[in-house]
Order: C-alpha cells, then sequence, then structure tokens
C-alpha cells in the first residue's frame, strides 16, 4: 500500500492466508478469511460467517478492538465507485443495531465490485 493513500484512510487489499495467518485467533474453528483489506494500522475482514473491523489504537497500537459482525445483522450496504476526480471507492454497511453505517474508503486500486459481489454472497444467505 502506498504511503500517501494510507495517510489519506484507503484501503489496501491484504492476501487473505496472510491475514488469516495474523488473526488465526480470533477465527472459529473452520472459519475462512474471504477477503482482508488494511488502512493504515487498522484491517477489516471478510469471513465465511462475518466481517471482523480491527480497530489499533492509541500511539503504539497495543490497545486493539476487534468488532464482529454477524452478516445476518447487516440490513444494507452501497458501494460508490471512484471517479476521475475522486480517486477513492467507499463502502457503506448498516447494521441492525445502528444508525449510522459503517464507512470504508478503498483505493483505486482495490476491485470495489469484488467487494460488493463478497457483501451480497454472504447478506443474501
Amino acid at each position: 500500500m502506498g504511503l500517501l493513500s494510507g495517510m489519506m484512510g484507503n484501503a489496501s487489499k491484504l492476501d487473505p492466508r496472510a491475514a488469516a495467518q495474523e488473526f488465526g485467533r480470533l477465527l472459529a474453528q473452520g472459519e475462512q478469511v474471504h477477503a482482508a483489506y488494511q488502512l493504515v494500522r487498522d484491517s477489516f475482514l471478510f469471513t465465511d460467517r462475518r466481517l471482523i473491523l480491527v480497530d489499533k489504537q492509541g500511539m503504539t497500537g497495543k490497545k486493539v478492538e476487534y468488532h464482529s459482525v454477524p452478516y445476518r445483522a447487516i440490513t444494507q450496504f452501497s458501494v460508490e465507485t471512484a471517479g476521475h476526480f475522486d480517486m477513492d471507492a467507499e463502502l457503506k454497511i448498516w447494521v441492525s443495531s445502528g444508525d449510522a453505517p459503517i464507512s470504508k474508503q478503498f483505493g483505486k486500486g482495490v476491485d470495489v465490485y469484488e467487494v460488493q459481489a463478497l457483501l451480497a454472497a454472504f447478506v443474501a444467505r
């Protein structure tokens, strides 16, 4: 991931196997990571069971919040593609227990249609 893209909050794609190895302690037995993305220090993973948001906090990033969202709790989602002057795409996910959506920015190199297809497949189950 480019430093400028990371500083602007844009996500870049991670190898799902590497993400599964790094965050393996979070996964249930048999749970598989299908896709993973990383911001500067934060990550989010799409598994076959849930969306996992990893929020590293503080100066050192030692304090970490792991937020799990079961796909059944997602009521709607939207994807906004990048434009000519707007270099990033945006993903918004609404969860049944909240009013404001979870919002993530993707760099132009990330296939936002792939992200949308993953969500559609998991949420529609």
